[in-house]
């Protein structure tokens, strides 16, 4: 039996993302048919039975589960691999791709970024917004902005310091519904939150005396959570470094609660010789470095 080739891995992924041979092929800009046939190719190659049919569209069988780390790691090295060619005969060419939480890639990273680009014109970027920590041994990306320490071997990682969150609300809310001066008076008023609770959330909603619903606003989108609180909804945390750029943005209950997250940088060891990811890593730590200088209680 011969290894099916890598266009029929990157379909069955298609599908198994996007749940539809249509939305499938629109992604991979192929004809529904043509994605058909791959699948069909791949299932008769490996001899199981990848999706099934259902009414909210196609399963994935557990045979297309067990698969599926195993074609990610596929597309991340085929990725990857493509990355390093861009580069070939001139290592200050070519693209470099980047992972941050969805707050610093929208926020903190375009500004840096765009200071980078005069500097190194050849050198494209490829930003992905991502909350979970992607897989930088497995091509993912080729450097991550993480609020965590790294626990993979064979990364290079430097933490750059912290930054700092606390509350805050447009100056619009304040002057509509009065702006609390202690933590007790948050039952009084909309707090955006979060809309899926972990440890650390939990922790943290006991500290803050909530109306009876919980919080008014929900969102399992960081970026969501901060237009909600720019577009006056109500009172939620933001980093001190994003809120202090915008003047409508007052500060609540300073200094009463707040919390800090860990920022490393970081990317496989093996790319420390190619000259765009050492100028990128270099360039993006003394960035960073100037944020958090301004995320500080």
């Amino acid at each position: 039996m011969s290894e099916p080739d890598w266009n029929l891995y990157r379909a069955f992924l298609a599908v198994l993302t996007e749940g539809s041979l249509s939305a499938a092929a629109r992604d991979l800009g192929l004809t529904q048919p043509t994605l058909g046939r791959q699948v069909a190719e791949l299932e008769r190659g490996l001899g199981v039975a990848l999706f099934t049919r259902s009414p909210q569209g196609l399963k994935p069988t557990d045979a297309a589960l067990d698969l599926a780390p195993h074609a990610r790691a596929m597309a991340g090295a085929a990725s990857a691999m493509a990355r390093a060619a861009s580069g070939a005969g001139d290592t200050a060419r070519g693209i470099v791709r980047l992972t941050a939480s969805e707050i610093v890639g929208a926020e903190v990273l375009p500004s840096i970024l765009a200071a980078y680009r005069p500097l190194h014109p050849g050198v494209a970027v490829e930003l992905s917004l991502d909350n979970q920590q992607q897989d930088l041994l497995r091509g993912a990306a080729d450097i991550a902005v993480r609020m965590v320490r790294p626990a993979q071997d064979a990364l290079v990682a430097r933490r750059l310091g912290d930054t700092h969150l606390g509350l805050y609300a447009h100056r619009r809310y304040l002057d509509a519904e009065g702006t609390p001066d202690t933590l007790a008076q948050l039952a009084d008023h909309a707090v955006v939150g979060f809309d899926r609770e972990t440890p650390f959330l939990r922790a943290l909603m006991q500290r803050l005396p909530l109306a009876s619903q919980g919080f008014a606003f929900r969102a399992d989108s960081d970026l969501a959570q901060l237009a909600a609180v720019r577009a006056g909804f109500g009172i939620g945390f933001v980093q001190h470094g994003v809120a202090r750029r915008d003047p409508d943005l007052v500060p609540v209950c300073p200094g009463q609660v707040g919390f800090q997250l860990e920022v490393w940088l970081v990317m496989h060891e093996d790319l420390r010789a190619t000259l765009r990811m050492r100028t990128m890593f270099d360039h993006l730590a003394e960035g960073l470095n100037a944020f958090l200088a301004t995320s500080r209680p």
